[in-house]
């Protein structure tokens, strides 16, 4: 192990630079990541870099006492018997199980010691204990096996095969009465006829019913394009699962893959890059089925759905999708997940797998999408009566809970706040949430007793806090931060307001020695009547008839006006930049931003670039009206998302943006992913009109300002194709303001200085030539 010590700080810099600002995270410091405790809750583990560490460098491990001292970089070998960032735990919560390299792993908290469980060619994957405490369940391929911690017994616990039987393991089928055919007839005849036929019959069938004597499980064979996604153990008996749900995924027949072209490979050829398809072509396909344990019988759930509204009584074929199975402590009882392939219903359901049906618990309806923070968490009781849920039925996303034997679903939490995340205690009578309780720009760590409802706010200090308690519980290790500090990991006791003690320093010590500005936090008239969240910063002694910049954050569902360290924080000190230089600065958490409950979200459905770009003009009229902006020197830009909106800015609403700088943007929403897109636009061959309005490829002819256009060329998510096919609009359309900075080693998230410098001083010239 290296000890490794702080360096002294440097003197602060007069004038930030974008090539400073542009090394990024070896300037401002890496993030700490999976936070973890040893079973003694004396050190806590984390993955980490140095900010002297490459970007494309892997995250190493290390760990800290809790008090704040022996900050260690582990060894590779040491990292080895290290705490695992995810893991499945036993009732106690005493081991874990995880799967490393392919392999399962065991971690025993009470040694602090990490044991190989498997060492086979074959990956193994989503090791889980059974109730039993015995014995550890994995997916290998598309079978379940089950291995003995006490004796290391292996077992098979499905036998699930791809192709066609063999034809010695067919079991005869009554034929259905139809005309005899001259096929028929000698076949008939051959069986009566000759005593060799006859004896061959009864040879297969005497060795079916010997084989199914000795081993009654028979094998299921998938169809064509099935796997099993998942696997789960229901009501197990003493030495055995009596049941085994498993989600069987179809792959999409027929689809088809875009290609993004490598220009910079090391064999010096150009090379193709697999992507995804687009957002409306054949999608993959899931069910729910029950194995028995011991016959091997194979029964598709029968989830049996409501008809949806307006569609006849009978009717129950909903096209939906399984997930999110989830089963009670003691292997009792489990649940699931449907969602409607249309992503309007979200049904939570109860197996019954004695009987391979499903009964409906609670459902979830959205005329838009369903959606919203945590959405999709579901737990049991510790007595496994109990299922928990979040919704967003009431316009945020709360906490409820519903009998599993079936009943009232009742609310745990309430109010104007949102809960972003939930666990159990250890015993499972305390639930620990994160909400944003004491405010939207805030995120904070609580305790709730579900049968009280009394509830502990734990965390004081203002910004965001991510938790995980110690193993005792008397403890916990976060990841912290503020508007301009950036993350860090902190341990305290688990007390209401209890003293941090920082365990990291992640930024450089140029980055640590400047007084960095703390934006103003305002709320700007919409033309609805809302009011608009936005961050404000400005230079010192600003004078009226100044520029300014409107920044669009990324991702659509995000939110980036809050007092905690931004996902941008690339972009957030290149403000500074452009606040040295005389421009004030404002981003807005725009209609469709994440952290105000479910009507913002939904506000752009089927019309991205509608209420989300009034939002945004609606901020640049306020700049001129209630800051003093020059209303002919105002410009915007943004990636992804923010470069769609600032492309939908620029075509459709002339004379508000002098200028605007489109990043790795979505020109064609008909070319996007389909996850994400037709939630809000459903799909281009049934709702064109939706996209048309929403993709700016259509509104190329409105371009009256400067236009410049970044992208990365191996980008894999918004595809470099997106750019190419709007400049060769705009080149048909005649228009001559715009440009395109094209970035060959990039894909969507940057990750070299050199391109993001390139990228920020083109974007600053851009505002210095146009705005001034």
């Amino acid at each position: 192990m290296m000890l490794l010590l702080p360096r002294p700080a440097l003197p602060q810099s007069s004038k930030l630079t974008i090539e400073t600002v542009m090394k990024g995270p070896q300037y401002a410091g890496y993030a700490p990541q999976n936070v973890r405790w040893a079973g003694n809750s004396q050190k806590v583990y984390f993955e980490w870099k140095r900010h002297t560490d490459a970007p494309r460098d892997p995250y190493d491990t290390y760990v800290a006492n809790r008090d704040g001292s022996g900050l260690l970089k582990l060894t590779p070998a040491e990292a080895e018997q290290a705490p695992p960032a995810q893991c499945n735990y036993d009732v106690r919560r005493e081991r874990c199980v995880f799967t490393r390299r392919g392999d399962i792993w065991l971690y025993d908290f009470r040694t602090d010691k990490a044991l190989r469980l498997t060492l086979t060619r074959e990956a193994e994957a989503s090791p889980r204990f059974l109730a039993d405490g015995e014995r550890v369940a994995f997916q290998r391929g598309n079978n379940l096996f089950a291995l003995s911690l006490s004796t290391a017994a292996l077992e098979q616990l499905t036998d699930i095969r791809t192709g066609k039987p063999p034809a010695d393991e067919e079991e005869p089928k009554p034929e259905a009465k139809k005309e005899l055919t001259a096929q028929d007839f000698l076949k008939q005849e051959e069986a009566t006829l000759l005593d060799s036929v006859k004896q061959r019959a009864e040879r297969k069938k005497a060795a079916r019913e010997r084989r199914l004597s000795v081993e009654p499980r028979k094998p299921h064979y998938l169809a064509a394009q099935e796997s099993i996604a998942s696997f789960a153990v229901v009501a197990q008996g003493q030495s055995q699962g009596e049941h085994i749900a498993a989600i069987v995924a179809k792959r999409a027949d027929g689809a088809k893959a875009t290609i993004v072209p490598n220009y910079i490979a090391e064999t010096g050829f150009t090379e193709n890059l697999p992507a995804r398809t687009k957002v409306g072509d054949r999608q993959a396909e899931s069910y729910l089925a029950v194995l028995d344990a011991k016959t091997g019988a194979f029964r598709k759930v029968d989830y049996g759905l409501p008809a949806k509204e307006g569609e006849k009584a009978t009717e129950k074929n909903r096209a939906t999708r399984v997930f999110g199975l989830e089963v009670a402590e003691d292997g009792g009882n489990a649940v699931f997940l449907l969602r409607s392939a249309d992503n309007k219903d979200l049904w939570h359901m109860a197996l019954e797998p004695k009987e391979a049906k499903a009964r409906l618990l609670a459902q979830d309806h959205d005329d838009a999408w369903i959606g919203g923070p945590n959405i999709y968490f579901t737990s049991f009781s510790a007595d496994g009566q109990t299922v928990y849920f979040q919704s967003e039925r009431t316009g945020m996303s709360h906490l409820y809970h519903v009998p599993f034997a079936g009943g009232e679903v009742k609310a745990l939490t309430t109010g104007k706040y949102e809960v972003t995340d939930v666990s159990w205690s250890k015993d499972r009578r305390l639930l620990y949430l994160t909400t944003s309780e004491v405010g939207p720009y805030e995120r904070h760590f609580y305790t709730l007793d579900p049968t009280t409802g009394a509830k502990v706010k734990i965390t004081s200090a203002v910004g965001n806090h991510a938790v995980l308690p110690s193993p005792d519980e008397k403890w916990i290790a976060e990841i912290y931060s503020y508007t301009n500090k950036p993350d860090e990991v902190y341990a305290a006791e688990f007390k209401p307001g209890a003293e941090m003690v920082r365990l990291t320093n992640s930024p450089s010590p140029e980055f640590a020695a400047r007084k960095w500005m703390e934006p103003t936090l305002v709320e700007i008239p919409a033309r609805d009547g809302a009011k608009i969240p936005g961050k404000l910063m400005k230079p010192a002694g600003v004078r009226r008839g100044g520029p300014a910049v409107i920044f669009v954050h990324g991702a659509g569902y995000l939110q980036n006006v809050h007092k905690w360290w931004s996902n941008y924080y690339r972009e957030y000190m290149f403000h500074h930049i452009l606040v040295e230089a005389g421009y004030t600065v404002l981003d807005i958490d725009y209609r469709a931003s994440a952290g105000y409950g479910r009507d913002w979200r939904t506000g752009i459905y089927r019309f991205m670039g509608g209420k989300d770009l009034d939002d945004h003009v609606d901020a640049a009229k306020w700049l001129v009206s209630a800051q003093g902006v020059n209303a002919k020197k105002i410009g915007i830009y943004g990636g992804s998302y923010g470069g769609f909106m600032t492309l939908m800015a620029m075509f459709t609403s002339p004379g508000t943006f002098a200028a605007g700088a489109a990043l790795r943007p979505v020109t064609d929403w008909a070319h996007y992913n389909h996850g994400y897109t037709s939630n809000i636009l459903n799909e281009p061959h049934k709702d064109p009109e939706a996209y048309r309005k929403s993709s700016p490829i259509y509104h190329a002819a409105g371009l009256s300002g400067a236009l410049l256009i970044c992208h990365g060329m191996v980008d894999v998510n918004v595809h470099y194709q997106d750019s190419v096919r709007l400049a060769q609009k705009l080149m048909e359309l005649g228009k001559e303001n715009w440009e395109l900075a094209s970035y060959p080693v990039e894909d969507h998230g940057f990750v070299d200085a050199a391109s993001w410098t390139d990228e920020y001083k083109r974007i600053f010239k851009l505002f210095e030539r146009t705005l001034r």
